[in-house]
């Protein structure tokens, strides 16, 4: 079957995940916090910026490929850490992991996920990233880095914009706890897609959360958005940035940056890349559309900008590349498109993107990223 012909777009991957899942793990993968007004002013960011068409161009031939921490890549994007990937899908780590190295892309491994960073060790490629909650004891925080570096992972990303849990209310009204219980109304959810249901029964049950056995017990009665992660992280400061970069010695990058102002002593603290992101809206619900704020942060700082939030195709990646992201990461897209087709849906994400991307770029006849117009309906930022 040619996928394109029946999921030509990442929304029909979406709805073919959403029929797919129990509801307690769409709500999870899906939801934002508060009303979700910043996941829709991700959206509507996104949608107000378009590009001039033009005509009468001549054949079109356009190259995806950038280079980003002095490294070559033949696409523009890469996979987003999400925690807990293994609840959306049976040994979605594995996937993504194996997925993006045959692709020559980056994963982004959590430090939440349901795989350890030994568990992907054989499945990394040459751009294995892995994103670290930020943990209060010095010794754990060594000993996470001396994993992550013994397994292949070779850039540390620190998310910094998670201080307290988010509530996410439609995950909470789904029944989800943390860690995932068997109660009467989950298994209810569950006997509803048998698909899912199979999978996990061969992976022997529900995942947890497989790096932090190490340091903590797992049958914690904790909130149901705050997870045992909670109780080893610590709300980084500008010592504990320091303290890291002294501490790993790949490339350095700090997610969740959104304030021009926070550039500058980023970069003097020696950190390779700021990654832009309100978290898709699953953090802070009172926060602007992170494409808004991009303009302001590339005329801030000479570092690489990556970006996530509310990409969901390749004119998006178009949009954030053409406002002076170097990068751009998707999280949700890329677990839609296991949950939609399991292993084959990843390989089919990169593909519909790359398809789109270069559709695109050939109505506004752009051989090259680089030479990506403004976008009108921004005004570009200026430096002072």
């Amino acid at each position: 079957m040619d996928l394109h012909s029946t999921y030509p777009g990442v929304m029909d991957l979406k709805w073919r995940a959403k029929a797919r899942l129990p509801k307690f793990v769409w709500e999870y993968l899906d939801s934002g916090t508060g009303t979700e007004a910043t996941k829709a002013r991700n959206r509507k960011a996104l949608d107000s910026l378009g590009f001039m068409p033009a005509i009468l161009q001549g054949p079109q031939a356009p190259d995806l490929s950038v280079t980003l921490l002095g490294q070559r890549f033949p696409l523009p994007f890469g996979i987003a850490p999400i925690g807990m990937s293994g609840l959306i899908w049976p040994d979605a780590e594995g996937h993504l992991a194996r997925t993006a190295a045959k692709a020559g892309l980056p994963y982004t491994l959590s430090t939440v996920a349901a795989q350890s960073p030994e568990d992907l060790a054989q499945h990394l490629g040459a751009h294995a990233w892995f994103q670290l909650y930020p943990p209060k004891k010095p010794e754990i925080r060594t000993d996470l880095l001396d994993r992550a570096r013994a397994a292949g992972f070779t850039t540390l990303v620190l998310t910094a914009d998670v201080p307290v849990a988010s509530r996410r209310e439609r995950q909470t009204r789904s029944g989800l706890t943390q860690p995932p219980r068997l109660t009467p109304r989950i298994l209810a959810q569950i006997a509803a897609r048998p698909a899912w249901a199979m999978g996990m029964a061969a992976r022997r049950g529900l995942p947890r959360m497989r790096t932090l056995d190490k340091y903590t017990k797992s049958d914690l009665n904790l909130p149901p958005t705050a997870h045992i992660g909670y109780l080893l992280r610590t709300s980084p400061d500008m010592e504990y940035v320091k303290w890291l970069r002294d501490n790993w010695d790949g490339p350095f990058l700090i997610k969740g940056v959104l304030r021009a102002e926070d550039a500058e002593p980023l970069e003097r603290a020696g950190v390779d890349g700021l990654w832009i992101s309100n978290h898709a809206g699953r953090q802070f619900d009172g926060a602007p559309g992170a494409i808004e704020l991009l303009p302001a942060l590339r005329a801030a700082t000479r570092l690489p900008l990556l970006f996530d939030s509310g990409i969901e195709g390749g004119l998006d990646i178009l949009r954030a590349l053409a406002l002076g992201a170097d990068f751009v990461m998707l999280g949700r897209a890329f677990h839609f498109a296991l949950a939609a087709l399991g292993p084959r849906g990843p390989a089919h994400l990169i593909d519909i993107l790359a398809r789109d991307m270069e559709a695109n770029m050939g109505q506004i006849s752009v051989q090259n990223l680089a030479d990506l117009p403004e976008p009108i309906g921004v005004t570009p930022a200026s430096a002072d």
